[in-house]
């Protein structure tokens, strides 16, 4: 269904998304932890990002893709100690589970558990997020590389439990932010803090309006089995360097031989439109509009558009509505210097 601003506790925390902190709670996305000698190697080779290069403390994000280099999700990756902790999207918890498990062969060393139930996530987001994290007492992550991730204690949230505050760079959008991980027995607590530091809560209809605004691609809508990474503009997640994994020969192939048909764009709407409508130019079919959010600006949507058709600044028709193609900033369109732990941020 089409996504509209309806309240204004939505717009105001939108907005404090640009221009102060907000604090969305993604406790419902999952979290996978994978530990034992063999998950370093396992996790590079099931996906696209070079996750051997990475040391405990150390993150990034990466692309989980089938065999001929179609979306599964877009995941977090944090190297611990002693184990990996993924963050999976809400929809793709389940069969992420269960498509890694079916890689794990008789001799690799490699151990699968969902600790979703038992943790919480919370994201701050927004240029003041730097202050929140100051108060918490994690201000020696401030300015830290995007994926770095520490384990803070607490004492005046952590009474009663041992396991600290997990908090990583990066808000999982292209705003700066921190992504925050802990036992779920402390999440009033945790929340309670935050909010009291300032931060406007986020609810999960202003995460999709800002993350549609933005240009993050979502499963089910822009991740999907029509869909490999380089069209949906997730160049930052991709390593051309690294040895094999599922779907590498496709993704090298494409960038190889520029063999790219279409890219995810953002496009400008003149008024509402449904996710699945064929997008023209004239009479010419030349893509698919895979979301769309009504904001306080308009509206506004995400689709894939066919490379020969052009770009930023095409007017297109979205079924009956007009639209105009324009960038959005976490995706790209083009190689990027790659480095596991930064993401597109402007």
């Amino acid at each position: 269904m089409p996504t509209s601003v309806i309240n204004v506790n939505d717009v105001a925390a939108i907005q404090a998304a640009r221009d102060s902190v907000a604090v969305y709670n993604r406790s419902h996305w999952g979290r996978i932890k994978v530990s034992n000698d063999d998950r370093l190697r396992f996790l590079h080779n099931q996906s696209t990002n070079d996750i051997l290069l990475l040391q405990p403390g150390q993150g990034c994000d990466t692309v989980m893709v089938t065999s001929t280099a179609r979306t599964i999700d877009l995941v977090s990756v944090y190297v611990m100690e002693d184990a990996v902790l993924l963050l999976v999207s809400p929809n793709r918890r389940e069969f992420l589970l269960q498509w890694l498990d079916r890689y794990i062969f008789f001799a690799d060393k490699v151990q699968l558990e969902d600790v979703t139930d038992i943790t919480c996530t919370l994201s701050l987001i927004g240029p003041e997020s730097d202050a929140i994290i100051q108060k918490l007492g994690a201000g020696g992550m401030i300015g830290q590389p995007y994926g770095n991730h520490q384990l803070i204690s607490f004492p005046s949230l952590s009474e009663g439990d041992t396991g600290g505050v997990r908090v990583a760079v990066g808000s999982s959008l292209a705003s700066p932010g921190y992504t925050i991980i802990f036992s779920a027995s402390q999440q009033e607590k945790v929340w309670g803090k935050i909010v009291e530091a300032g931060a406007i809560p986020m609810s999960d209809r202003a995460w999709d309006v800002l993350r549609i605004l933005q240009g993050r691609p979502s499963p089910d809508h822009e991740l999907t089995d029509d869909y490999n990474p380089l069209e949906a503009g997730l160049w930052q997640t991709i390593s051309f360097n690294k040895g094999c994994y599922i779907g590498q020969e496709t993704i090298a192939r494409l960038n190889t031989y520029k063999g790219i048909k279409q890219y995810l764009w953002g496009i400008r709407l003149n008024g509402p439109a449904v996710p699945g409508t064929i997008i023209t130019v004239g009479d010419e079919k030349v893509g698919k509009l895979t979301s769309y959010t009504e904001t306080t600006d308009g509206h506004f949507g995400l689709g894939y558009i066919r490379t020969k058709a052009g770009g930023t600044d095409l007017k297109v028709s979205v079924g009956e509505v007009e639209g105009e193609i324009v960038e959005v900033p976490f995706i790209s369109h083009h190689p990027t210097p790659h480095t596991p732990f930064s993401v597109k941020m402007g």
